[in-house]
């Protein structure tokens, strides 16, 4: 069996600016925390087993972000509501991986997401996810996108089911818990796909709510 490997010394993730019609999606910089510190404290219940920074720990949040960027092994972003022109939650591609001997990027992972509770159910999210996914299989020409979430997240594990992700099973302490007060836990992860294959009805699917929800 091939084990994956990091794409090739020297090799960067970056995400470019993606917009739509209800977000604009701009790489992650200081200048969005302010913003940010008012999104994460709107109604700290919707978050449960997500990362979300407390107001004042936004500017760490940022850095611990950007930190991560400069490995080469994470894009992140924040998600700017094209109606108030505001960030209002963040998200990321991360984990890149090639196989292949050109270095082609063959997937990646969609993660580190959140919104705040006034922009859930708006469509942010899901044209979010239209946005990162298209550029993912037209531009990069990955194989597959994997999303991943608490097990226990039912919220989360709905909202990325319902933008086409197939359920692939439960990978059993996987990695570190966000919850509060499981700083030394180590949780179950519900991990989720869409390949090369299902992208175009997948892309037909989301592009059809984004329409409908951005009358």
């Amino acid at each position: 069996m091939r084990r994956s490997r990091r794409c090739g010394v020297g090799w960067v993730l970056e995400g470019p600016v993606l917009e739509g019609e209800l977000v604009r999606l701009e790489p992650l910089a200081h200048r969005h925390a302010a913003d940010l510190a008012v999104a994460a404290e709107e109604d700290r219940g919707t978050y449960a087993f997500t990362w979300v920074p407390r107001a004042d720990e936004v500017g760490r949040y940022v850095d611990e972000q950007l930190g991560r960027a400069a490995s080469g092994r994470l894009a992140p972003y924040a998600q700017i509501s094209l109606a108030t022109g505001r960030a209002v939650g963040a998200t990321s591609y991360w984990e890149p991986r090639c196989w292949r001997s050109d270095d082609r990027l063959d997937a990646v992972e969609i993660g580190f997401t959140w919104l705040a509770a006034s922009a859930q159910g708006t469509g942010i999210n899901a044209e979010a996810k239209l946005l990162l996914f298209r550029h993912a299989f037209e531009t990069w020409s990955v194989s597959r996108v994997d999303l991943k979430t608490d097990a226990r997240n039912t919220r989360s594990r709905a909202a990325i089911q319902s933008v086409g992700a197939h359920f692939e099973g439960i990978l059993r302490n996987w990695s570190r818990s966000w919850a509060s007060g499981e700083d030394d836990h180590l949780r179950d992860s519900a991990i989720f796909s869409i390949t090369a294959e299902e992208w175009p009805r997948c892309r037909a699917r989301l592009e059809k709510r984004v329409a409908r929800l951005a009358r």
